[in-house]
């Protein structure tokens, strides 16, 4: 397998990058070709610095960066010798099996949705979230950002998409399916909840247990929690501060809190597409780094976009 890696996206980059390939490559017997895309004048002495040496590392030359206040689709348009432009452009030709990038995320998802598209059927593609449980298990959360507004066919799709993440990722058997909504009964919420539910009760290709309310959100009632990307980032961000609350308050050594901290799980994958794509968060660390290229590999050990791929073609004949 083969795995490209932005070096030059992340506010850390690309000293972080390197030494997130280096725990990488130091971690476990290594199973993938790790294709570093940046300027090689600022990449490949600082490879040579951290004595990061492998037959599996590869640099490609990308003299350009996509900065981050740029407009996404005009900076992929203008700049095509940037790392991350060059990245899709090895993903979609199949040099490259998959992508990872801690830069530009809007460039990153329109990438996605542009050079390798959406699967066949799906309607737009999602981005997720873990969720610490008390109980130690993990949870699920999508959207988180990427749709503000949905309609209950995305939610829907986005139930699916959770799930199957979620058993072949995440380890879950049979994953609970559950709606984000302000009260537990059918019929509750507003107008996109109401028509959500009876899609959600009706798809024989998830467990749905109903609705979940925000109270349930820690415990173990669902372990797949959809909504539509306002309320999702909305959630996202005020459990990103939780973690920084426990933190300035002493309880940052907390193995519940500790487990928010974004380093643990490396970045989001956009799920819908038709290859691994990855966004890792723009002050992503060498563990962050490490464990993107991770999640990567077991994304494509396990053939989870071609799982996905397979289940929406027979939904749709």
């Amino acid at each position: 397998m083969n795995i490209g890696l932005d070096m030059m996206g992340g506010d850390l980059a690309p000293l972080e990058v390197v030494k997130g390939i280096q725990l990488y490559l130091q971690s476990k017997f290594i199973e993938a070709n790790i294709f570093c895309i940046g300027d090689e004048a600022i990449v490949k002495p600082l490879i040579e610095e951290q004595l990061v040496s492998s037959p599996y590392l590869h640099v490609v030359h990308a003299p350009e960066v996509i900065g981050y206040h740029e407009h996404p689709t005009k900076a992929l348009k203008e700049k095509q010798k940037s790392s991350i432009a060059i990245g899709f452009y090895m993903l979609a030709s199949g040099k490259i099996d998959a992508f990872i990038s801690a830069g530009n995320t809007g460039a990153m998802l329109v990438g996605a949705m542009y050079s390798i598209k959406a699967l066949p059927g799906v309607l737009r593609p999602t981005v997720s979230t873990i969720v610490p449980k008390l109980s130690g298990k993990t949870g699920l959360l999508l959207d988180v950002g990427l749709n503000a507004d949905c309609k209950p066919e995305q939610l829907n799709q986005f139930a699916i998409l959770g799930s199957l993440y979620s058993q072949h990722i995440l380890n879950i058997a049979n994953p609970k399916v559950g709606l984000m909504n302000v009260g537990e009964e059918e019929g509750k919420g507003n107008i996109l909840s109401q028509a959500t539910y009876p899609l959600l009760k009706d798809n024989t290709a998830i467990n749905f247990i109903g609705n979940v309310e925000g109270r349930d959100f820690f415990n173990d009632k669902a372990d797949v929690m959809v909504c539509d990307g306002f309320t999702g980032n909305i959630i996202l961000k005020m459990a990103e501060t939780l973690y920084e609350v426990a933190e300035s308050r002493g309880f940052g050594k907390d193995a519940y809190f500790n487990r928010f901290h974004y380093e643990n799980y490396g970045g989001s994958p956009v799920l819908g597409v038709a290859k691994p794509v990855i966004i890792g968060h723009g002050i992503s660390s060498a563990l962050a780094f490490k464990n993107m290229i991770d999640l990567a590999e077991k994304m494509l050990q396990t053939d989870l976009c071609g799982k996905m791929k397979a289940l929406f073609e027979t939904a749709q004949n």
